[in-house]
């Protein structure tokens, strides 16, 4: 049976060349098709020349594979694979352990990071012999880009764990853009938060900056929770005796980047609680002016809802009924009792 999966060959060697050069002798197993598409298995690599002889292939991808291609790579490399349930289990001796010296790692990866709803998808790596598989569900940015690298420079895949640390390190930066970006929102939030209210240009709906901090919030703590994965995913190689030096100081230097954007990452989200709080502030100020402003008419026009009243009983013996200057008298009385309490409140500074 023919796999319909993206495998990816290190670069040709001639017999007497000791290092591992660039070349174009990528081969690729399964078609031509440059990228594999969303919702299916498809085939992508660097097109070129089919080998001699049958080759191991150092990288296999599973993009939604069938379970016909799942049970045919079991066959291929005597493992079982994680199921997708397995894969969304959060016990850490589910996602990183070793079964018969191959490796199996389960990480979770931020995706649509840029819509409003981004989410995290589990991804498993397996490193078997010489061979790195993944297995994934979904298509995140790294995966995307690091094909297209590995495409335009075959050398990036001259081994499994070359692959690996290369996915990984496309993994962080990814993240790190992530939280760059998330950062530079808030910053434009916090003017918009803080802006003074007597500029004729101030305008504020707080419904929609409510759902941006919202919306940083939750990148945020999905960008934490991917970053956690790749941290104990790290401690996890770390202690891994068949990785080479090379590889090992790869690894350090992927941990000292989860450790820096993981701070990063922490302080957006300080960030995001001191906005959110600013933020319910502002409206709760609003809504006190509001009824501040409702207070105050109330206080000054009672004094007149008074003076109406009394002079609206009609008993028999009220001077001022037929007295001719008795309703401007009434008029003025209301004007000036609800004259005197405004510039009372005035001055104390109250409007």
């Amino acid at each position: 049976m023919t796999m319909d999966s993206n495998e990816f060959f290190a670069p040709a060697r001639t017999p007497s060349d000791d290092t591992a050069t660039p070349s174009d002798d990528a081969a690729l197993v399964g078609g031509g098709d440059p990228v594999a598409g969303e919702g299916e298995t498809g085939a992508a690599g660097s097109v070129a020349k089919p080998p001699k002889a049958e080759r191991t292939p150092v990288w296999i991808d599973l993009l939604n594979p069938s379970d016909d291609e799942i049970h045919e790579i079991e066959k291929r490399f005597s493992i079982e694979v994680p199921t997708r349930e397995e894969m969304q289990e959060i016990e850490l001796s589910s996602r990183l352990y070793d079964e018969d010296g191959a490796l199996f790692m389960t990480v979770s990866v931020l995706n649509k990071a840029n819509t409003d709803e981004p989410e995290t998808t589990a991804i498993t790596f397996i490193l078997v012999k010489k061979t790195l598989i993944t297995l994934r569900y979904a298509d995140p940015v790294p995966f995307k880009t690091f094909i297209r690298r590995v495409n335009r420079s075959p050398s990036l895949a001259s081994s499994a764990e070359a692959v690996l640390f290369g996915l990984l390190e496309q993994i962080v930066d990814r993240l790190a853009d992530i939280m760059e970006q998330a950062a530079a929102d808030l910053e434009g939030l916090s003017n918009i938060v803080f802006a003074n209210p007597d500029d004729p240009a101030h305008e504020q709906d707080h419904r929609a900056v409510l759902r941006r901090i919202g919306r940083a919030g939750n990148l945020s703590g999905k960008a934490k929770d991917s970053l956690l994965n790749l941290h104990r995913l790290g401690l996890f190689l770390s202690t891994q005796t068949r990785l080479k030096k090379d590889a090992k100081t790869r690894l350090k230097t992927i941990s000292r980047d989860i450790v820096s954007i993981t701070e990063h990452a922490n302080f957006i989200a300080n960030k995001v609680t001191f906005l959110l709080d600013a933020t319910l502030g502002m409206i709760n100020l609003e809504q006190n002016n509001i009824i501040k402003i409702f207070s105050v008419a109330a206080a000054a026009f009672l004094p007149p809802t008074l003076i109406a009243s009394i002079y609206g009983m009609n008993f028999e013996v009220m001077p001022e009924l037929d007295w001719q200057f008795g309703y401007p008298l009434a008029i003025g009385l209301m004007v000036l009792s609800a004259v005197l309490p405004l510039w009372y409140f005035k001055r104390k500074g109250w409007l």
